[in-house]
């Protein structure tokens, strides 16, 4: 399947559609919106299929995320009047399930994406088995010419449970915005322990807050663990929701950030943390094991407090460098690369 146009040629109409999108801050919303600014640049367009769109109510046990309800028409009617060059369906939220159908009633190529592990946390949260909910995923990414997973781990792991067609889709990071600074932003004993991200069950979070460590440990990030935790946990310094240069100032007066998840497919925050000089203690698990040079940016180690004391003797200055070659064009360009071109004639069957 040939490639959509260099932005020197015809520009790209490109659907992207979405469950995720901004206000929402997290690695989805943040992957997506960086792609769009990027190929936007280069002559193509980008034309959002977004909760916005449509009539919304709030995600159980997340309110401030937004899920659209009885969109199936309205999706089908607006991918007709857009008429795109390709549709990439980046969720398999309720827009994504109405995307899906569209296409795959009238035979129409797309392509999609595996952000999340909604297996692990629908077990947590509902009970429902694991087992289920891949059936669901495989039929959904089933029929995408193509499913872009973040890491080559994941991409095995997906592979082993019957998922197709599979391609690695590297992430970026603004190392304009994320990028080392002086001076002692915190004022609290050093060293200082960062965790970025949302508070919830599913990132683990209390394998950070319960280890013994020197120094200092702060949070930032909120949702609907934290006050349960804030109350067990009164040391810890809780900065709540940051982004942009406030966040990038958190990373940097850090001297560790603790990534205690074990579900994510990524972690953007890791990327973000080296671009600010800062070294990465994980797990040895999926998303970890593809972002951490292990010993050079960061440990990875089954002892989480092994890892964040063993990640303060690594140099800053190496995980920045590691960090400047990782950039949001290139992400964007390998998502470009892999759509599935639609064609004029097709829509005029629809």
């Amino acid at each position: 399947m040939r490639p959509v146009p260099e932005a020197g040629a015809r520009p790209a109409r490109i659907a992207l559609v979405s469950d995720a999108w901004l206000p929402q801050i997290n690695g989805v919303t943040t992957t997506l919106a960086h792609c769009r600014e990027e190929l936007e640049r280069r002559g193509h367009g980008v034309e959002l299929v977004t909760p916005d769109r449509f009539r919304t109510i709030p995600c159980p046990r997340y309110p401030h995320i937004r899920l659209a309800v009885g969109a199936g028409r309205q999706v089908r009617d607006l991918l007709r009047e857009l008429r795109p060059d390709a549709i990439h369906i980046a969720t398999e939220g309720p827009l994504g399930i109405a995307a899906r159908r569209f296409c795959g009633r009238r035979g129409i190529p797309f392509t999609s994406a595996f952000h999340t592990r909604f297996a692990d946390y629908l077990r947590v949260y509902a009970g429902i088995p694991k087992a289920l909910t891949y059936r669901l995923q495989r039929w959904f990414h089933g029929g995408a010419q193509r499913t872009l997973v973040p890491a080559a781990s994941l991409r095995r792991e997906l592979a082993a449970r019957g998922f197709e067609h599979l391609v690695e889709w590297m992430r970026g990071v603004d190392a304009e915005l994320f990028r080392p600074q002086d001076g002692d932003f915190y004022g609290l004993p050093r060293p200082i322990f960062l965790a970025v991200g949302r508070v919830a069950a599913e990132k683990n979070l209390e394998a950070f807050l319960d280890l013994e460590l020197p120094g200092s440990k702060v949070v930032v990030g909120d949702g609907p663990a934290r006050p349960a935790l804030e109350r067990a946990h009164p040391g810890v310094r809780w900065a709540g929701f940051r982004v942009g240069a406030e966040l990038a100032r958190h990373y940097a007066g850090a001297d560790v950030l603790v990534f205690p998840s074990r579900t994510d497919t990524f972690g953007v925050v890791m990327l973000e943390a080296n671009a600010c000089g800062l070294p990465v203690a994980a797990y040895p698990v999926s998303g970890p094991l593809d972002v951490v040079r292990p010993g050079v940016t960061g440990v990875l180690d089954e002892d989480l407090g092994a890892a964040c004391r063993a990640a303060l003797a690594l140099d800053r200055r190496t995980c920045r460098r590691h960090a400047e070659g990782l950039t949001w064009w290139r992400c964007a360009e390998m998502l470009r690369d892999n759509l599935a071109p639609i064609g004029a004639v097709l829509w005029e069957r629809v």
